[in-house]
């Protein structure tokens, strides 16, 4: 039975029971309370083990609501530390990918440099071939040039003068 009922009944016996004139005092019937007192002991426990079993459901329920937050929280918690250290590891691998981009190109440079040097060296050996071959070649026309105007000045000996006129038709 429930507990505020039986307190309810209590509360209208004590009601209808009689007043003692110019007193505070009320005559009620012991018959009818007794069996209601009897029924308010044997319903108190009941009410004080399901009050009980409500608080150890709520302590229960609490408890697995802290642990279940405590769980959330580790998992955020090492989700987050994965999320830093894949952040982390992006982070230098970007770095790392720029350091070679760069040493790369300072490498390129470098050839390049050294390409252009020794094409300047080849280009530069061979200008100064091609200048003493051109002066050869100038010395070699001088030389025919002063060779021809010795020739035109001398007559010709008879030897040159028979080959001439034998050559000639």
């Amino acid at each position: 039975m429930d507990i505020l009922y039986l307190i309810d009944r209590l509360e209208e016996i004590v009601k209808g029971s009689k007043h003692l004139p110019f007193s505070g005092v009320r005559l009620v019937d012991e018959g009818r309370i007794w069996p209601l007192l009897d029924q308010m002991r044997i319903s108190i426990p009941d009410q004080v083990r399901r009050a009980e079993r409500i608080i150890r459901e709520k302590d229960r329920t609490m408890a697995q609501a802290h642990e279940e937050a405590e769980r959330i929280i580790t998992l955020a918690r090492s989700e987050a530390a994965q999320l830093t250290a894949e952040h982390i590891i992006a982070h230098a691998a970007e770095e790392r990918a720029v350091a070679i981009r760069q040493q790369a190109e300072r490498s390129a440079q470098n050839i390049r440099a050294g390409a252009d040097d020794y094409a300047f060296d080849v280009l530069c050996k061979l200008e100064q071939e091609l200048k003493r071959a051109l002066t050869v070649i100038e010395n070699g026309i001088r030389t025919i040039q002063i060779d021809r105007e010795k020739g035109a000045h001398k007559p010709p000996t008879e030897d040159e003068h028979d080959n001439s006129t034998a050559q000639t038709p």
